[in-house]
């Protein structure tokens, strides 16, 4: 939980489903729930570990609805799951272990999801211990009728419950597609208000026993997180670039490759900042017009480009220069799964 890119804290989390905090790490919702929550990326974590993504219920849900659902996934690429070798008699066995805290005591659900239709496993855990951290572990049996897709699309998906209504709790799974799709749980965390839940050190493997976690320096977890979401942040008045005209009131920079290439075709979303002409190659787009700057990613992962969208003193094909203004412009590139 070392990485959090997009913010270390975020508030009044509940219905939207979005990367607040730490890198690869969602939180998710259906049917409209009441719980409110403060998410961050907290330092308090067990001996060995440096972070912990953490869950304060700010407004309680003391009821859930049969329906209703709240919790934080992770998705996992397809392509690395084929040595699962799902929809064979050789399926693997998986584990996953993490250390877990709350504040109070209770029994949590946890959603293991096919995501190429082969299904749930539903699990759970219990908080034996309050405001101590705890490790667990839940082994699930490999899934023999249905295959991973070896592709870079969503594979699996692990759903920690937050709130989990009648309708998708109960019985633990024996086999996929079994039991309930959160396994047993119980609402007592979301229905206590300022209960906390934070959880770090999850770890996936092949087998039917955890063993110790694979740390990793900060420069690998970096990079592995880039590959499904980069930051830029400019400083004010940085270095000009170059543009050149299209169709539709519309200027490009080239392609910049980037440091490393993203999962798939990024979506670009400027966060703030305009640029501003400064100097131009011909006359028409001299002066000191004031647009909005994007960033666009491209078709193939590989690079992003600067874009003004509302270019309308440049025509086609022209050539400009043009430049950051105003302080701190941030652009986000996006290719989670």
């Amino acid at each position: 939980m070392q990485i959090a890119q997009r913010a270390t804290s975020a508030t009044g989390i509940g219905v939207t489903p979005a990367y607040n905090t730490v890198d690869r790490w969602r939180f998710g919702d259906a049917n409209n729930p009441t719980g409110r929550f403060t998410q961050t990326q907290s330092t308090d974590a067990p001996e060995g570990f440096g972070f912990s993504h953490k869950f304060e219920v700010t407004t309680i849900d003391g009821g859930p609805e049969d329906n209703e659902m709240q919790f934080t996934d992770q998705f996992i690429e397809a392509q690395n799951l084929q040595h699962l070798k799902y929809g064979t008699s050789n399926a693997e066995s998986v584990t996953l272990s993490f250390y877990v805290k709350s504040s109070v005591a209770s029994t949590m659900g946890v959603r293991f999801s096919h995501e190429d239709g082969g299904g749930s496993y539903g699990a759970s855990y219990t908080i034996n211990s309050v405001n101590t951290w705890e490790r667990k572990s839940i082994t699930v049996p490999g899934n023999t009728a249905t295959a991973i897709n070896n592709d870079n699309e969503r594979g699996m998906s692990i759903r920690f419950g937050l709130t989990v209504g009648a309708n998708n709790t109960g019985s633990n799974s024996t086999a996929w597609g079994n039991g309930n799709i959160f396994g047993t749980h119980t609402n007592t965390f979301v229905g206590t208000s300022g209960a906390t839940w934070q959880i770090t050190g999850v770890q996936l493997e092949v087998g039917s026993s955890a063993t110790d976690f694979e740390h990793r320096s900060f420069a690998e977890e970096l990079t592995l997180c880039m590959r499904y979401f980069q930051k830029f942040t400019a400083q004010s008045r940085y270095s000009p670039e170059v543009f050149r005209g299209t169709n539709g009131n519309v200027a490009d920079t080239n392609k910049k490759l980037l440091g490393v290439p993203m999962r798939a075709a990024s979506t670009g979303t400027p966060v703030s900042g305009t640029v501003r002409y400064f100097s131009a190659l011909n006359s028409t787009a001299n002066g000191q017009h004031t647009d909005d700057m994007t960033v666009n990613g491209v078709e193939d992962g590989q690079g992003y480009k600067i874009r003004i969208s509302n270019a309308d003193t440049v025509s086609n094909n022209e050539m400009f220069i043009a430049g950051n203004y105003s302080a701190g412009v941030v652009a986000e590139l996006d290719a989670e799964l």
